[in-house]
């Protein structure tokens, strides 16, 4: 909805723009950003409960047999009072930079790579599924390829608080990407890029083929 609203407005505000891919890229880019800003104490809170089951699982203790020192959440809500009454509205957003950061890229470039495919694709297919999907896919790929180092930074930024590392503890966005690759080595940096093709890849080739079709119904 914000990807088509940006453009709308672009078109309207500069009316001698191009209507094409960089067009696209620029609308792709805000709407993407807007949808973080709007949803990020969600998936922050994702990533905390998550993460919290791994090192509960590995050390194996119980709810029970936690130390007063570990942070323990029971649930959803738990969680995010849990944080707002310990770090304010700003702990809901930790880590929302690099998220920022890899969205306006990513966004920006799905919808790019999508829409310079289809200018590829011959008049008479691009109403077909299969060339939708294709399309797709090869915007997830390429989307998530360059932009998942960030992706690695923002989710070692949202679990800092279990982790015993300071690795990015007050570092910033870059700092981190830095400290990441000179002490874990840069392939740390793409650690889980093969399983996360697995989810991002059918997910986007399946989201702007539906998101097309349901255009053109």
């Amino acid at each position: 909805m914000a990807y088509e609203e940006y453009r709308r407005w672009i078109i309207l505000g500069f009316p001698n723009v191009e209507q094409g891919p960089v067009l696209d890229l620029v609308a792709g880019s805000i709407a993407g950003g807007t949808a973080v800003v709007s949803t990020y104490p969600l998936d922050l809170v994702r990533t905390k409960l998550a993460y919290q089951l791994q090192v509960k699982g590995a050390v194996n203790v119980s709810l029970r047999e936690s130390k007063p020192s570990e942070q323990v959440y029971k649930g959803i809500l738990d969680c995010v009072k849990t944080i707002y009454r310990q770090n304010g509205l700003k702990g809901l957003y930790r880590g929302m930079a690099p998220s920022l950061y890899g969205i306006f890229p990513y966004s920006g470039l799905k919808f790019y790579f999508y829409e310079k495919m289809k200018t590829h694709v011959p008049e008479e297919h691009r109403k077909d599924i299969i060339p939708k999907l294709a399309c797709g896919s090869v915007a997830g790929l390429l989307g998530q390829t360059i932009t998942y180092p960030l992706d690695v930074v923002r989710r070692q930024m949202q679990v800092q608080a279990f982790s015993s590392s300071n690795l990015v503890k007050g570092k910033g966005t870059f700092g981190s990407l830095v400290m990441i690759a000179k002490h874990q080595g840069w392939k740390q940096l793409f650690s889980g890029l093969s399983i996360n093709y697995l989810k991002v890849v059918p997910s986007v080739a399946i989201g702007f083929t539906v998101y097309d079709s349901m255009k053109d119904w």
